[in-house]
């Protein structure tokens, strides 16, 4: 039995919404063992992600949000790999604007896939977008919170679809309450602990963005 790990991917590109166009570093990363993985986002290239998933089973090819830099090649990782492509419906209006009439299969709050003989469970966090969602891997101590909380505070919600009381519920609500140790794989940027954030949600209420 091999030993289940997270793999970072790093990819370059623009996330693009509401007229405006940004450049952005993303965070891919494949969570599995020597035998299967499992993708959380689809950012920019296929190619590096192909790499690192190294002839691997892909189980699934997970979208926290569908926002464009998250979503950009899920259909061609889909179309390589044979992998279904999971994705919040409540996001179904901006996975639209970027691979308009391409199916995926509904993730769900609670759903829990299988993986290396480890289970991610799916955490529904809506509030950077309605469907965002953050997958947390108990076996690992580890949560890939996509674009729902950063080292130093929550995901931007100054766009459309996105709401800040809403994600202020989300993460005090669905992430302070795990573990303090929890590793926080975030969607841009270095990773963080429950532990170090939890203490400034009084901060991020009274700054209120």
């Amino acid at each position: 039995m091999t030993t289940l790990r997270v793999d970072r991917v790093v990819t370059s590109g623009q996330f693009c919404l509401d007229g405006g166009c940004w450049d952005v570093d993303n965070n891919i990363w494949l969570i599995g063992d020597d035998e299967e993985v499992l993708i959380v986002d689809a950012a920019h290239q296929a190619e590096p992600i192909l790499d690192a998933v190294a002839g691997r089973k892909v189980v699934a090819i997970v979208c926290t949000h569908a926002h464009n830099d998250h979503v950009t090649v899920a259909p061609e990782l889909a179309e390589v790999t044979g992998a279904p492509i999971f994705l919040h419906p409540d996001d179904d209006v901006l996975w639209q604007q970027t691979n308009r009439g391409v199916g995926y299969t509904a993730l769900w709050d609670g759903q829990r896939i299988g993986v290396g003989g480890a289970e991610v469970q799916v955490l529904h966090t809506p509030g950077h977008s309605p469907g965002s969602c953050c997958l947390y891997v108990p076996a690992l101590g580890r949560l890939c919170s996509g674009d729902t909380l950063f080292a130093g505070g929550p995901g931007a919600t100054g766009r459309s679809y996105s709401d800040f009381p809403t994600i202020i519920a989300s993460i005090r609500d669905r992430l302070l309450t795990l573990p303090a140790e929890t590793v926080v794989l975030t969607g841009h940027g270095d990773s963080t602990e429950i532990g170090a954030e939890a203490p400034h949600l009084q901060e991020w209420i009274d700054r209120g963005h």
